[in-house]
């Protein structure tokens, strides 16, 4: 009997997690291939390099990839959810998890807004107060990899649609940011994610033994003429 797929998911979720219920979208379809750039920073060069190996910022890596979903199956099981509205739930999920959230509204705005012009110098306009923040997403694909990630490019290509024009079919390409969470970070959940999935790649490091280790170690002692 085959093994039942892992399918990858995108996970919004809130500093209160687990107490409350994140936005989650499971791919109907696991994408056929992903394109992982890694970006290296520049090391020292120059006179003034006195260690060309030392590190200083970590390498980037971006995440792209295309996602198809599909309402036929459940069209066919007269799925009342997708009776109603085909697939836009899920898109409209992903839209969510690229859009700033947390919003302030009402007298809480107002009062941010008063602290803004209380702070301000003299004469001048009163400072801008973020008021927003971007949505914390995990980016889960398999069992050694579960990133913390942003959304830096969503592009949704709608292919097929319903009566009411509610898409049935769509393909979207999504590239993905990989976070490196910083030694201020207030987030638990994406500091585990990101040491979890970095242990697991270097065990996977860790077993990429070649069968004839000692061969090779021969070979190359006598490369090196040692």
């Amino acid at each position: 009997m085959p093994q039942p797929t892992t399918r990858a998911a995108l996970i919004q979720y809130t500093s209160d997690f687990p107490a409350t219920i994140p936005n989650l979208v499971i791919f109907q379809f696991n994408p056929e291939q992903l394109t992982r750039s890694i970006q290296i920073p520049e090391r020292p060069t120059g006179p003034n390099a006195v260690e060309v190996t030392q590190a200083g910022d970590p390498p980037t890596e971006t995440i792209s990839f295309t996602a198809r979903f599909d309402a036929s199956d459940r069209l066919a099981l007269d799925h009342p959810q997708v009776r109603a509205a085909g697939i836009g739930p899920e898109l409209a999920a992903l839209q969510q998890m690229a859009h700033p959230t947390g919003t302030l509204v009402g007298l809480l705005g107002e009062a941010v807004d008063a602290i803004g012009s209380m702070v301000s110098p003299p004469g001048e306009s009163s400072i801008p107060i973020p008021r927003e923040s971007y949505p914390r997403v995990l980016f889960i694909w398999g069992v050694y990899r579960v990133l913390p990630v942003v959304i830096t490019q969503l592009s949704i290509t709608e292919t097929k649609f319903d009566f009411l024009l509610n898409p049935t079919q769509a393909d979207v390409q999504m590239t993905l940011s990989v976070i490196t969470p910083s030694r201020c970070s207030d987030d638990p959940l994406m500091i585990g994610a990101a040491a979890y999935s970095s242990s697991a790649r270097e065990l996977l490091a860790m077993t990429n033994i070649p069968a004839n280790i000692a061969e090779t170690v021969i070979d190359i002692a006598a490369l090196v003429g040692v």
